[in-house]
């Protein structure tokens, strides 16, 4: 198995509080399994708790084990190429067992299939609504899969969320569960990050637009806001360079100059992520570092070291000395797309752009390297970070 995945996937040092979700989780899973009433598992936590390390110990448990019949879905495809190569690591476990939702819920229907458990990641990325574009048409796919399952375990992240049509919040997912049993697990401590409790804090608060203060010092986790993406591009080169898997990501937005849909600002220029149909996942990808990764390629992924550049769609208002969020300058308008059972305020779309940046800044291990787009942030970053 590639040593990236399971580092991040496979840990053997679980925490104790790791453990004890475990354990109370199989204690559950074996009481509805024996019921058959169609139950539910939600793990959930922020973005770096451990929830997938959680999930994979479960599904190494139960989807090696010929006496259940399982599933591990994601609807997420470099997810589902990570999986696809885990798989091969495990006697016992099937790669065709790991399936995206629509597949598995169109061929289970077809074909008259049940399973024992049902594993979820990513259960955010879920289809809320008939999506047809996509060969998907149920109403809610969870509730699909919770009627081919005895139990279905899912992990979510509410603020994970940002497309419509993959809306969820604890509101919908509990009128979605309606009577069936139902228990949340939660996990609430950060592991992706060597981040102190503060500077997470400072991430969470930057993009909940609440007032900007300096970036905590208070651990080993690196910080550095730059004057041009230009020299941020150059930072993060060598880093991967020295400990590899350090890439660089924008937020959308970005205006398209002479017919080209590049990442352009100051000396720097880069293509976005390139979709490819292989196995490797992008960030895997040596040659990834000549590209721009976005939410669609890294959500659900560890790197070494992120550098973000915060993209135009995010401004910066003086009077109230917090970063602003203008919907209108985000470029992929598929997380502003209308739904019929349900209205969005302005709030809640710009949620949905927070949601994006706050996944992204977190994606570092050791650290992040920031710059913003729009030029009032951007001074206004360097600023803080000279106090």
């Amino acid at each position: 198995m590639n040593k990236i995945l399971k580092d991040q996937f496979l840990i053997d040092n679980l925490s104790d509080d790791q453990q004890h979700v475990i354990a109370d989780m199989n204690t559950y899973i074996a009481q509805h399994l024996a019921a058959k009433d169609h139950a539910v598992a939600v793990i959930q936590g922020a973005a770096g708790t451990g929830k997938s390390v959680v999930l994979m110990q479960l599904v190494k448990q139960y989807m090696t084990d010929k006496r259940f019949k399982t599933a591990l879905v994601v609807n997420h495809p470099e997810l589902y190429k990570a999986y696809q190569d885990m798989a091969k690591a495990f006697p016992g476990l099937n790669p065709k067992a790991i399936r995206r939702p629509t597949a598995l819920i169109n061929d289970a229907q077809k074909n008259h299939r049940q399973y024992d458990v049902i594993f979820v990641d990513e259960a955010h990325l879920l289809y809320s609504k008939s999506e047809p574009y996509a060969h998907y048409r149920g109403n809610n796919q969870l509730t699909d899969l919770m009627n081919l399952a005895k139990v279905v375990v899912v992990v979510y992240d509410f603020n994970q969320v940002f497309q419509s049509k993959m809306y969820w919040s604890q509101d919908l997912l509990r009128k979605t569960i309606g009577q069936h049993p139902y228990r949340q697990f939660d996990l609430d401590f950060q592991y992706r990050m060597v981040a102190s409790p503060a500077q997470v804090d400072w991430m969470d608060r930057l993009t909940a637009q609440q007032p900007l203060t300096p970036f905590p010092n208070d651990s080993p986790f690196e910080f550095e806001v730059f004057a041009t993406a230009g020299e941020l591009y150059e930072k993060i080169k060598a880093q991967n360079q020295a400990v590899g898997l350090s890439r660089v990501v924008a937020t959308s937005g970005f205006p398209r100059i002479d017919g080209r849909h590049n990442v352009e600002m100051d000396t720097f220029s880069l293509p976005w992520d390139e979709w490819d149909p292989q196995r490797t996942h992008w960030a895997k990808r040596e040659s990834s570092i000549t590209q721009v990764g976005t939410i669609y390629t890294l959500q659900g992924f560890d790197l070494n070291y992120v550098a973000m550049i915060i993209g135009p769609s995010f401004g910066y208002d003086p009077k109230t000395d917090q970063m602003t969020i203008i919907p209108e300058k985000y470029s992929h308008k598929e997380i502003f797309k209308k739904r019929q059972d349900m209205q969005f305020t302005p709030e809640q779309y710009q949620d949905f752009v927070a949601n994006v940046l706050n996944v992204l800044i977190k994606r570092g291990k050791y650290g992040l390297y920031l710059t913003a787009y729009d030029d009032a942030l951007r001074q206004r970053l360097l600023a803080l970070q000279a106090k």
